[in-house]
Parts: structure tokens; sequence; C-alpha cells
């Protein structure tokens, strides 16, 4: 159990790390690549308002004049923003000469007028003509080819220019830190495993100083109840022999068997949280054990006009517990007993796969217990009281069913196949 709760501790604990640091991570680079792509489009604007100017020149300069005679005399738009902001760099000459692009001039046919490749030296000539071509295939004004952005301008009617931006170390940029962002929070998850591992112990050690207490509670109140009971018990026989038996002492005997049964229940749900990991397992026939089991329940059927229909198979054989099987086994056909209403039916079947041994015990009945079927294993879980006080019932037996099923790493649930059958199916390992 102390365990169990460390583990879950440091599931949550550990859980909320990696949302943590995910969050982080997503936001960095987020904030990042918003702020990158933002500087691209930046630049690439003042570029094109650059080349916007240069053309309403064109007729007092020379059109195959370098670009880097073309950025000699600073344009308005750059003394405006020559200071920058804090995200977004001053947009002025140095970064003009800095930026690595390259344009390209067509005409109304898509034939190329010009290209200027002075700015890049990685993209030849004809380089520039099919990166054009791809780019009007695209049908965007902006966009990216490769580690290109581009975008497209129309000065006039008869001339599309193109200016296409290397963004290659942007892309790198924006890798980089994605890929040491990423390296870093999976060091620091690391770390905070072990450092969430080491104190976890620590962590619940009041929570699992009260666990305990209550377990060693449980075990010592169930072993100090048994000793008076057992005197009424004995008591209340040598008084039936004396006076005879009468209501009184029927129901005196119906309440300590009932106060009986309980004890015996909150024992074994506390031996299985005790015993967890140090259960004595064998293997045995498993049809042997049900047959044993299943036989003192017919009288009490017999009593209610209830038929119990068994499907057993033969030479069924599993390495558990014998002691406790035979509790779980008494636990869910006492219960199948009393919550089938007289003239009912109760269902036993056993199945055999490869892997696994299936039980299911089903009981008819009027009516259903409200809510989840699943509920029917919380202890002391009630879903008609007076129904449950009337049948005998304390509302912890399936409770221990449930942990004597999971100390065996098996699986027990609860289902309402039919409006008036209630289904309880057990599912073992086979274990060579």
């Amino acid at each position: 159990m102390i365990r169990l709760l460390q583990k879950k501790f440091i599931l949550t604990a550990q859980a909320a790390v990696s949302v943590l640091l995910l969050v982080l991570v997503c936001a960095i680079n987020g904030a990042n690549i918003w702020l990158t792509v933002r500087q691209m489009d930046q630049q690439l604007e003042m570029l094109a308002d650059t080349e916007l100017q240069i053309r309403r020149q064109e007729t007092k300069t020379d059109t195959d004049t370098p670009l880097e005679e073309r950025f000699g005399e600073p344009q308005p738009f750059l003394r405006n923003d020559k200071k920058g902001g804090l995200l977004r760099p001053p947009m002025d000459k140095d970064l003009a000469m800095s930026l690595r692009f390259f344009t390209v001039a067509l005409d109304s046919n898509g034939q190329i007028i010009r290209s200027d490749i002075s700015r890049i030296s990685s993209v030849s000539e004809e380089e520039t003509w099919t990166y054009a071509q791809q780019a009007l295939k695209n049908e965007q004004l902006t966009g990216y080819l490769d580690q290109l952005k581009y975008k497209i301008l129309s000065p006039d009617t008869n001339t599309t220019t193109m200016i296409f931006l290397d963004v290659s170390k942007q892309f790198h940029s924006i890798w980089t830190i994605m890929i040491l962002s990423t390296g870093i929070a999976a060091a620091c998850w690391f770390c905070m495993l072990l450092f969430i591992v080491l104190l976890s112990r620590k962590a619940i050690r009041p929570i699992a100083r009260n666990i305990q207490k209550q377990k060693q509670f449980v075990t010592d109140a169930g072993h100090e109840i048994k000793t008076p009971l057992a005197i009424i018990q004995a008591n209340l026989y040598a008084m039936e022999l004396i006076s005879g038996e009468n209501k009184w002492s029927r129901n005196i005997r119906s309440q300590t068997t009932r106060l009986h049964g309980l004890m015996q229940n909150l024992l074994t749900l506390a031996k299985m949280e005790e015993e967890f990991q140090q259960l004595p397992m064998n293997h045995f026939s498993f049809t042997e054990l049900l047959q044993e089991s299943i036989q003192p329940f017919y009288e009490a059927a017999a009593l209610k006009n209830i038929i119990i229909d068994t499907e057993i198979r033969e030479n069924t054989i599993i390495f558990a517990n014998r002691e406790y099987m035979q509790r779980l086994l008494s636990i869910l056909f006492d219960n199948a007993v009393k919550y089938t209403d007289s003239g009912g039916m109760i269902t036993v079947s056993l199945q055999k796969t490869e892997r696994k041994v299936l039980l299911t015990v089903k009981n008819t009945c009027s009516e259903l217990p409200q809510g989840e079927a699943e509920k029917l294993f919380d202890r002391f879980y009630r879903a008609d009281s007076a129904r449950t006080q009337k049948n005998g019932g304390y509302g912890i037996g399936l409770s221990a069913a449930y942990a004597i099923v999971k100390a065996h790493k098996g699986e027990i649930s609860a289902a309402y196949p039919d409006e008036h059958i209630i289904a309880f199916t057990v599912k073992l390992d086979v274990h060579s």
C-alpha cells in the first residue's frame, strides 16, 4: 500500500513537472518562431519598399547599377526605424547591407527582364528563373521556397518584381533553440524525477504512518472483538438449551453472525494490504475448490427456491493462494444468494484460455442497485441501505473480494448485462 501510494505521488508530481516543462518549451519556441517570422517579414518588407522606390527612379538611375550603390542613400523608412524596438531589430542601412537576397523582374509574358544576384553567392542566374517560376505557380504574393522567403511586387502593370530573401540563418537559429530547449527540458525532467523519487518517501511519511495505524487498529479491533463474540454465541447456545429458542435469541444469533462476517472481511482487507507482496502461492485445482466452495450455498439457495446453474471446466489448475481463493468464492456466492430474489437463478461459469481463467457469477434480481456497477466494490457502499440491512449485508464483502483479486494481479469487474441481472467477472492469470 505504501509503495502504491509512493508510486502515485511520483507519477502525479512528475506529470505536473512534465506539463510545466512542455508548456515552457512550447512557449519559448513558439515565441521564438513568431519573433523570427515577424523579423523576416519586416526585413522583406524593407527590401520591397526600397525596391519600389528604386523602380520609381529607374528613369534617373541606370538599371544595371549594383544594389550596393542603390542603397547609397538611406531611404526615409530606414531613418524612421533606425532605433528599432524591444522585439524589433533596427531597420537601417547596416541591416540592409547584411541581408542576403536577390531580385528578379518578369515581363507580362513571364520572361526575365533582369535579375540581380550581387547580394548572394549561392544562387546562379539560371536558378533565379527556376525560383521565379515556382513562386508564380504558388499563386501567393509571399511564401517560402527551400530556405528562401519571397515577396511578389507589381510596380506597374507590365513588370512583376520578385524579392527572394535568404532565411537559412533564421531557420538554423529556430532549430538550434528548439533542440537546446528540448534538451535542457529533458535534462531538467530527469533531474526532477530523481529529486522527487528521493523525497517521495519523506513526503508521504505522515500519510503512510496514518495508514499503518489504521490497518493496525482494524487488525487489533478484529482480534479483540472475536473473543466477546465467541462468548456471546456460547452463552446464547447455553440459554437456548435451558429456555428454548425464541425470536430474541434468533435476533441475537443473526446479528452476532453478521458482526462475525464483518470482522472476517475487515481482517481480510487488512491482511491483503499487509501481505500484498508476501502471499504464499502454489498450484491447485480451481475446479475442485469451486465445487467444494459452492456446496454449502445450495441449502441456503433452496430455502429461497433459487436455482444454481453451473458450467465448470474440468481440470482447471491455477497458481494462487488457496485460502484466499476460497474466501473470494465464498464472498461471491454469499453475495449472490443474499441478493437473489425468491425463485430467482444463479449462474456460475468457469472458463479457461491459454493465459486466463475466467470466473463469472451471475444472479437475477428484481431491482438493480442504483449507480454504476463498479461502485459495488467501494467499501461500505450501499446503493440501497434498507435492502442491504434486510439481506444481512454490510457493504464490505465485495471490497474484500476486490482486494484478493488485485493481490493476485488479476481483474474483477461488475456489470448489468440485463435489467434484472448482476454479473461479477474474475480474470486470473494462468502461471506455469
